[in-house]
This record gives structure tokens, C-alpha cells and sequence, in this order.
């Protein structure tokens, strides 16, 4: 529900001209008399909230202009009698991109005292243009979901540009409260250094997600690059990968640099300094940003199992930030594919079943809006890509979350979302089959395993292929769930044993008894096959044959992100029997990872030299944390 706040604050800016990547920060006097004071605050982009020079509260939860986020955060901890400085830093990214919805700048506060607004944002407000922060498109970009890294110019910090009036930018939203709680901050996790020639490296002795901090001491003034990665490759981070950009620019001033960046999260092992002149490094680290889930009872579990339930807990715990990321180094994305997986395993990896910040996923992703009816590509996103799977993935997770929490509440509430996602795929059928969805902005992906990839900003329309429509009875069948669970009528009942028949008879080969994706190729995989066992295309007398050879991985192989359908599909048929084929399968793919070091999963079980060798893949990625759920069911 949407609260009735700010009304009297203006949504302000520093000026009326705002460039993309702009940094800005806006300054208020109060008096304090002894009475809690609370500052309610939302922006277009992140920010930081400083009081009497001290730092509070940061990050702005990821939104959309029509469903504007708020927060509320007491202040008093570090007020004194007489008049007090509340600096308001805020981050404008510009663009918007896949990980962000900003359309114009903003600022919108009130400050409460004694339940009284004594101050708020308007025309009177004094701000200005960061003098320290470099602002405009010169500053490059990390990913392109990622946008925009930082360039720090200390020897800007004693600038005495004037602060002046500020301007109302936009008209005011409505306004929702946070749906989750703040990220904690940890004790800083500290690196050794060791000097490599003109640059430092730092080594943080794990995965680490969270806030650069250090303190360093310069002769003179300089440029220095922070490079990050999460391993070193020929001692060096890699830097550069493809077009990414994995760093940030520090200009040092002369004497000591203490700074911390409490806006842009990193992610990373390594840490790579290079200088201009030699520095001394008091410290260098990442302060943890942690969601305060806790634990629930881990499985009684021994060696390897319990090392590998570990790994997946660390990793699911780093890929939470105000929503689900797929991530933390290279995206920081919400994705409705990945977020299913990871709550999936949330609901049994902590004691709440993670339900309150399941469903805050949930209720996001649900405020997208495309002209196509589709899912955008990640939440909140002004990007144009989509991929249209994805869609489906989000209503089988709707019913998941539904199922694992008890709460129907959340179905109600995106129910007529679920409804118009299904129409758009009703709707692209033709001969009784889901067609793909034409266009390049139409991504038709399933998994990075073979005849699953589709072609990303190509038009791949035409034509028809077996896992579009083994998904979509997955997600009809959701949804007749749903309607069931709500005792709403069902008007796509009759649908789903259609596109079973059609797809039956489209993509099966009776010579070998086996499914295949693609029209152009009749090679079976272990992703068709899995599907056509959990989406019931393939006959109660196929199944069993079916899985025997997917047991003895007959087929082409998934990838990690996929093989949860693949256990569901061997345990449907046996769960006994092939309990220990499931076990054993992850023994083998998770130990490798154990055995190199790794402290979280990665995206494939090629880990970094996935995606052809490009060095893109990454070391911590939530999607492959899903070993947790089949720990517990076996415990059940």
C-alpha cells in the first residue's frame, strides 16, 4: 500500500539541466532539543546520508517512478543540542540501464520531529553540484548491467563552491515504504598487500560483497586505478573483459586519502592499485553489506556435503542486496529466472523461510510494464530486452512462494500480472505451439548448454521450439495452481494438454525413444528430456526410460542454472533410486569447485573460463546455490 508522505516536499535537484552520471548534495540545518528526529528520504538513482559529518544510512531500494521507495532512518544516534548539518549525497545515474529505472533526477525528504515535519525538501533547500566526484559520460561504464563506475578527485574536497536554491524537477510520486530491511554493515574485512612492481596487490582471502574503504598516505598528488576481480590471472587482475570494465579512478591528494564509497557495492577477491608514485597503504578493504536473513537448521551433514551446503549458504547470502542479484561482481542484476532459484533454496536455507523478502521480489518484478506483456530482462529496467522464458519462470516462482510461506496474499496482489503474462503467450501460439517471439529485443534463451542459448540481439523469430512450450505448461499448470489456491476461475484450463499433444508430436523421435530442442536438430539433450518429464509432454511409459538414460547422462548437458529440473525430473520418477544419482552428481560438480579454493558456487562448472573462454564467468552466482534445497528434501 502507498503511504501518505512528503506532503508538503518537493522532488528537488541542484539544477534544472541535469547531466547523466551526476552526483549532487543537498544540505539541511536543524535544531535539536532532545527529541527523536527521523529522516524520511527517496531518490532517482542511490544515496548517502551523512549527520554533522558522520555517515548513516545509505541505498536507495531499487524502484520504478511509479512505484517510488522510501526510507525512514533515525538520525538521533548522532545529533547534539543546537543546530546540526544533514547532507543529503545522491547519485544520479542517467540513463537508465538493466539494473535501474531513472528517469529524471530527484530528492524527495521530510524531517520529523515529535511527529512534526520541521523540515523538508523544496526550492530552499541548498545543493549543489559534488565538487569531488566527477559527474558526465567521461567516467566509463563497469558492465552494461552494472552502468556507471566513480571517479574521486580528493584534491576537490576543500572546494568552496556555493550551495544554492534548488529546483522542483518533476511532480511528485506515490510514495511505498520500504518493503525490506536495510543492509548491515560488518567490520571491514582487511586485504594483504603485497607489491607487484608500480602496483599493490591486495588479497582479501575470499569472496567479499560490499563497500571500498582505505586509507592511504601520498607524497604527491596522483591518479591511482582500483582494479577488482575475483582471481588473479598472470598476478594481475583482469581488468578489462570484453567491453567490461571491473575498476574505479582515485585522484590522491598530497598526505593522507581516507575514503569509502558507500553507494557502488563491489565484489571481488582481489584488489589492484596502480599509482603514478609509490603510496602507503594504512589499509585497504571491503566493509561487508550483509541482509540480516538468519539461518535455519543446516541439514545434519558430513565432509564434502557439508562443505558444499556451506558454499551455496555463503554465496546465496552475498547475492542478496535491497532485492535477489544474480552476481555481486559482474551484473548485481534481478533476474525472475535466477531469483526462483535462489528462493527456492531461501526457503529452506533460513529459519523465516526468507518470505518477507521473497515476496518484495516478487511484488517488484510484478510492477514492470512492457508494451509486449512480457517481463523485462531485470527488475526495476528501462532496458528493451526480454527474455520471454523468464516470464513463465515468474509465475511458476509466484506459486512456489505461495506454496512454501502460505500466504495467498501475494497471489491476489499480482494476480492480473499472471493473467496478462499468460495472454502474451496465448496469444503468440499458432497450430496449437508457442512460437517464438520475434524481434532482437526478444532474447530466446533457456540455458548456456546446447540449441538453449538463442541468439541475443538478433531477430530469432520464426518457427517454433520444444522448451518455450515445455515452460509454458509448466507455467499454465502455476497458474491453474493459483487459481485453485484462490478459488478463481481458470481460463486457460484447457490450454496446457494442447501444447503437451502438439509438442509431443513435434519434438519427439520415436526412433530413440528421446526429446530435442530444436527443428534444425534432432540431437537429444539432458534440458529437453528433464523437461519433458517435469512438464508431462513425455508419457507416463516414456518417463522411466527417460530417466535411466538421463541418470547415465545419455545427453547432451545442461548447465548448473538448469539441472534443479533434471533432479526434479529423476526424483518424480524414483525418488529412491536415484536419491544418490542426484547426490552424487552434485558431489562431483561442487567438489571441483571446493578443490579450487572457492568459498562460493559458480555461474557454470566451467567457473571463469565459461562463455567460450571469455573470463566472464563468475566465481559467485546465485542460481547455483540450489544443492541447498536437495539437501533438505532428502532430509524430509
Amino acid at each position: 500500500m502507498s503511504y501518505n508522505v512528503f506532503k508538503k516536499a518537493d522532488t528537488i535537484w541542484s539544477n534544472a539541466t541535469p547531466t547523466e552520471n551526476e552526483y549532487a548534495e543537498f544540505i539541511e540545518n536543524i535544531e535539536y532539543s532532545g527529541d527523536d528526529v527521523i529522516v524520511r528520504l527517496s531518490v532517482c538513482g542511490d544515496y548517502t546520508l551523512f549527520v554533522n559529518g558522520a555517515y548513516i544510512a545509505s541505498n536507495q531500494y531499487a524502484d520504478f517512478s511509479h512505484y517510488k521507495i522510501y526510507d525512514e532512518i533515525d538520525v538521533t544516534p548522532l545529533l547534539h543540542s543546537g543546530k546540526n548539518d544533514i547532507l543529503f549525497l545522491v547519485w544520479y545515474f542517467g540513463k537508465s540501464g538493466m539494473r535501474y529505472h531513472t528517469e529524471k533526477p530527484g530528492l524527495t525528504y521530510e524531517i520529523i520531529s515529535n511527529n512534526l515535519v520541521v523540515a523538508q525538501s523544496n526550492i530552499n533547500t541548498l545543493s549543489r553540484k559534488h565538487p569531488a566526484y566527477v559527474s558526465g559520460t567521461t567516467v566509463h561504464k563497469i558492465s552494461p548491467q552494472l552502468g556507471y563506475s566513480f571517479a574521486y578527485d580528493a584534491t576537490k574536497e576543500t572546494d568552496m563552491t556555493e550551495f544554492t536554491h534548488s529546483f522542483v524537477i518533476h511532480d511528485k510520486n506515490q510514495f511505498f515504504r520500504r518493503p525490506v530491511q536495510k543492509l548491515e554493515l560488518h567490520p571491514i574485512q582487511y586485504g594483504k598487500i603485497t607489491k607487484n612492481g608500480d602496483r599493490y596487490i591486495v588479497d582479501l582471502g575470499k569472496e567479499t560483497v560490499g563497500l571500498c574503504s582505505f586509507s592511504i598516505i601520498s607524497d604527491k598528488e596522483q591518479c591511482m586505478n582500483f582494479s577488482y576481480g575475483e582471481l588473479l590471472v598472470n598476478e594481475h587482475v583482469k581488468r578489462k573483459i570484453g567491453m567490461r570494465d571491473f575498476s574505479f579512478d582515485y585522484i590522491a591528494k598530497t598526505g593522507k586519502n581516507a575514503y569509502t564509497n558507500y553507494m557502488l557495492r563491489i565484489a571481488c577477491r582481489y584488489i589492484e592499485i596502480e599509482c603514478e608514485y609509490p603510496v602507503n597503504i594504512e589499509y585497504i578493504g571491503i566493509i561487508p553489506q550483509v541482509y540480516p536473513a538468519a539461518d535455519n537448521r543446516m541439514p545434519e551433514l558430513n565432509g564434502t556435503d557439508r562443505r558444499i551446503y556451506e558454499i551455496c549458504l555463503n554465496t546465496l547470502k552475498l547475492c542478496m542486496m535491497e532485492h535477489y542479484v544474480d552476481c555481486p561482481w559482474r551484473e548485481q542484476c534481478l533476474y525472475a529466472f535466477d531469483a526462483r532459484n535462489q528462493m527456492l533454496a531461501g526457503y529452506y536455507a533460513f529459519n523465516d523461510k526468507n518470505s518477507d523478502y521473497a515476496r518484495a521480489n516478487l511484488l517488484l518484478i510484478s510492477k514492470d510494464n512492457r508494451e509486449d506483456n512480457l517481463l523485462s530482462i531485470c527488475f526495476p529496467s528501462n532496458d528493451d530486452l526480454t527474455i520471454p522464458s523468464f516470464s513463465l519462470f515468474y509465475i511458476i516462482a509466484v506459486n512456489e512462494y505461495m506454496q512454501y510461506t502460505g500466504d495467498y496474499s501475494l497471489g491476489e496482489e499480482v494476480f492480473a500480472k499472471l493473467k496478462t503474462l499468460l495472454d502474451a503467450f496465448i496469444t503468440n501460439m499458432s497450430n496449437g505451439l508457442v512460437e517464438k517471439f520475434p524481434g532482437k529485443n526478444h532474447w530466446n534463451y533457456y540455458d548456456w548448454s546446447l540449441y538453449a542459448e538463442g541468439r541475443l540481439h538478433e531477430d530469432d523469430a520464426g518457427g517454433v521450439d520444444f522448451m518455450l512450450n515445455a515452460i509454458a505448461v509448466l507455467g499454465l499448470s502455476a497458474y491453474n495452481d493459483i487459481c485453485t489456491k484462490l478459488g478463481k476461475i481458470n481460463e486457460f484450463a484447457d490450454i496446457a494438454e494442447c501444447i503437451k499433444e502438439n509438442t509431443r508430436n513435434n519434438f519427439y523421435n520415436p526412433q530413440t525413444h528421446t526429446f530435442f530442442i530444436s527443428e534444425s536438430s534432432e540431437t537429444p539433450t539432458e534440458l529437453a528430456n528433464a523437461f519433458a518429464i517435469v512438464s508431462g509432454i513425455a508419457t507416463d511409459d516414456l518417463k522411466k526410460e527417460i530417466a535411466e538414460k538421463l541418470a547415465n547422462n545419455c545427453f547432451e548437458p545442461s548447465s548448473l542454472s538448469m539441472k534443479a529440473f533434471k533432479y526434479d525430473a529423476l526424483l518424480s520418477v524414483d525418488k529412491q533410486k536415484y536419491k544418490d544419482t542426484v547426490l552424487n552428481e552434485i558431489r562431483c560438480i561442487y567438489t571441483k569447485m571446493l578443490d579450487e579454493g572457492s568459498t562460493t558456487v559458480w555461474e557454470t562448472a566451467n567457473g571463469a573460463s565459461g562463455f567460450s573462454g571469455s573470463g566472464a564467468g563468475s566465481l559467485c552466482h546465485g542460481w547455483s546455490a540450489i544443492p541447498i534445497y536437495y539437501y533438505h528434501i532428502f532430509q524430509d
